[in-house]
């Protein structure tokens, strides 16, 4: 994605300060992720990333700053924050789906709930958005009938059922067994190609260089270098991102 083809900002951060205690999780963040754009934060552990994916839907509230979502500040609570979390998906590494349901009714119960939209309707839908991922003949299965990559591949679906302006990513392959890590990698990348907005903290190098429009490298709660894949990649401008390279990528 070049400068002419961006979409308008869609996430605005301006300024963002968090702590945790006397741990400053976050420092002067400064992002804009435009629509339509795959942006992929990148560092190592302890380097905020999952905190900033966290304050953009207001898991966490952050201390200082601004955050906007296509032009809205976040809400604080109620009923206004619930409509801006419907609008900004979520895929966690733990999955996080209900035990006690189908890979259906995971799927289904957001857009039911939260968007009154009738459940055969949503059913329809959720059987179309399960087939996209792959795992549509798994419907009727419940999470732990289902492998790992099966299951992340279902958190997938039931974000895309509330056709969210974007989704973030936190880590979403991280717990998962190496032979499952491709299949969900592999839709991940199918979103990217289909112009989905998408924020993805992620260890995989490989997929950062592949599907970003922009890469993020976090360090000690800032953002210390940002740009496309292959400048970042090829020849990063600082130490530090050089000396993380250096332990991540294969020699």
């Amino acid at each position: 994605m070049t400068e002419s083809t961006r979409g308008e900002p869609l996430i605005v951060m301006e300024g963002v300060e968090k702590s945790f205690g006397d741990f400053r999780a976050l420092h002067a963040i400064d992002l804009t992720v435009h629509s339509g754009e795959v942006v992929v934060v990148i560092g190592p552990s302890g380097s905020g990333k999952s905190t900033l994916c966290r304050c953009i839907n207001r898991l966490e509230t952050i201390d200082a700053g601004r955050i906007t979502i296509d032009g809205r500040q976040l809400p604080e609570e109620g009923r206004a924050l619930a409509r801006l979390r419907a609008e900004v998906g979520m895929v966690f590494q733990a999955f996080n789906l209900f035990a006690h349901k189908t890979a259906l009714e995971n799927v289904t119960l957001g857009p039911t709930k939260v968007r009154g939209i009738p459940r055969n309707a949503a059913e329809h839908r959720g059987r179309e958005l399960l087939d996209r991922v792959g795992v549509g003949a798994k419907a009727g299965s419940y999470p732990a009938e289902l492998s790992g990559g099966q299951q992340q591949r279902v958190a997938i679906a039931r974000a895309l059922a509330m056709d969210p302006k974007v989704i973030l990513f936190d880590e979403p392959t991280s717990a998962l067994d190496p032979e499952y890590i491709a299949e969900v990698l592999d839709v991940m990348a199918e979103l990217a190609r289909d112009g989905m907005t998408m924020v993805v903290v992620t260890h995989e190098m490989g997929f950062a260089r592949r599907a970003a429009d922009r890469v993020v490298f976090m360090a000690d709660g800032g953002i210390l270098e940002e740009g496309a894949p292959a400048d970042f990649f090829d020849s990063p401008r600082t130490q530090r991102a050089r000396d993380f390279l250096a332990r991540v990528l294969p020699h």
